[in-house]
């Protein structure tokens, strides 16, 4: 038996195998291109535990019905050797096991139990992560990494991975001084970095998220895909609250699709880029249907409900209406069947908001309007960060205002307005408001402010 970097019994007595075991965590924690060194561990010791339950974790980091069909191979060889391996092994198995069973509490509890008693293990911990983020709970994200955090305190990974949980329970400023002490650590700290350009988004920070995400972007070339075009993909959303449309288009082409167009987290980075840039007026011309030839295929993957609105919307925009209808057919036979734990969020949650979303890219704004409304205060169910699920407050608002539904927008974008005073598209949004509902000299007072501020990013 042989130890990993961080200290944990790992059952082999193949040096290559723990070697890659740590490659791959590394990779795993820093969102670096080398996680594919799995295969290699395994190669060398095809009876080692945990190297094929991480070869089964990278097929199901793809997100697929097909990602999930190559994992069993290496779930069903680690089952094999189970009884010889560590408590520690074991857990991660029977953990990894209740994923690809879609039983992410299961998960989640197994993680927990591993934690406790290796909180060295930040692999183990930040899979959990994955877990509770997709299930909206942010808050035991944060309990999570605070219960290690006191083993991991030299560990930059682990600052990040705080950071981020801090943010999504809305504890900004603690997000901010832990996440720039992250980098402090290690300037190449990608995740880091994105929980402090959360914050400064949801602050309306724009200059300051792009000076932040600039001068730290060089360190992201060697990325792997998804975290590559994430942090391209906030940097875009600064410039969107710029008015720039222009610069946004440009670091879709050049930076956002196009790395690896079959992946799933790709593939929503650009549905979300352009749903946004269509939502303020942008002709985007044909780039729906490159995307949407890469999702038409994901008609019964059916991973997360966050993932499958993304694909569902790029469907009906790209005008595949034939896939689009049965992409919904697929998914309310999924809803229907999902499993005790997450139907609520398949069948109250994610179904009723896919009809809505696809009333709105159909241009059914008064339907869209009236689908989503309800919905808003369950988003967190779907997953998705505060910023990601935005995307569907932004997209009931628009349904609204074109539809000229005024009652229930008042409230929500006057919060809008306030907590991110520096985006003039909050105030045209209350323009567009005030004139609905016949304030001429409010629409005036909010129209001169949002030109003010468009004035403001010009000089």
């Amino acid at each position: 038996m042989l130890k990993d970097a961080r200290g944990s019994d790992v059952t082999t007595d193949n040096p290559v195998a723990v070697a890659a075991i740590d490659r791959m965590v590394d990779h795993w924690l820093g969102y670096g291109q080398g996680a594919t060194a799995i295969f290699e561990g395994i190669a060398a010791d095809p009876r080692c535990v945990l190297a094929q339950t991480q070869g089964a974790v990278l097929n199901l980091f793809m997100e697929s019905a097909a990602g999930r069909r190559a994992a069993q191979p290496y779930l069903a060889k680690a089952r094999l050797h189970a009884d010889k391996a560590s408590r520690r092994e074991q857990l991660y198995l029977f953990a990894v096991e209740a994923w690809a069973k879609g039983d992410a509490d299961l998960a989640i509890r197994l993680h927990t139990e591993i934690a406790a008693q290796w909180p060295r293990d930040l692999g183990n911990v930040k899979l959990a992560q994955y877990h509770q983020f997709n299930r909206g709970d942010a808050a035991g994200m944060l309990a999570l990494i605070e219960a290690v955090m006191a083993q991991n305190r030299d560990d930059p990974h682990a600052h990040g991975m705080r950071a981020f949980a801090l943010e999504e329970c809305h504890r900004l400023r603690d997000a901010e001084i832990a996440g720039r002490f992250a980098v402090e650590l290690r300037r190449r700290e990608p995740w880091a970095h994105h929980a402090v350009a959360h914050v400064m988004e949801t602050e309306g920070r724009i200059d300051e998220g792009i000076d932040w995400l600039e001068a730290h972007a060089e360190t992201w070339d060697d990325c792997n895909s998804f975290m590559l075009t994430h942090n391209w993909w906030h940097l875009a959303l600064f410039h969107l609250d710029r008015d720039d449309t222009a610069h946004v288009l440009g670091l879709y082409d050049q930076r956002i699709w196009g790395v690896w167009k079959e992946y799933s987290q790709d593939q929503v980075n650009a549905v979300a880029t352009l749903w946004r840039l269509e939502m303020r007026g942008v002709d985007v011309g044909a780039r729906w249907h490159d995307v949407a030839h890469h999702i038409a295929g994901r008609e019964s993957d059916h991973v997360e409900p966050f993932l499958d609105l993304h694909y569902l919307y790029a469907l009906a925009r790209a005008g595949l209406e034939t896939q689009a209808a049965r992409f919904l057919a697929s998914l309310e036979d999924h809803a229907a069947q999902a499993r005790r734990h997450c139907r609520r969020a398949w069948g109250d949650v994610a179904l009723p908001l896919a009809r809505g979303i696809l009333d709105h890219a159909r241009g059914r704004f008064e339907a869209a309007a009236e689908a989503i409304g309800p919905l808003l205060p369950r988003l967190a169910q779907i997953g998705g960060s505060h910023a990601q699920r935005d995307l569907f407050v932004q997209t009931f608002i628009d349904s609204g205002l074109r539809a000229r539904r005024g009652t229930a927008l008042s409230p929500l974008l006057a919060d809008r307005a306030r907590r991110r005073p520096t985006v003039a598209q909050h105030f045209r949004d209350l323009g567009r408001l005030a004139r609905i509902e016949g304030a001429m000299a409010r629409a005036a007072d909010a129209d001169h402010r949002a030109e003010a501020l468009a004035r403001s990013y010009a000089a």
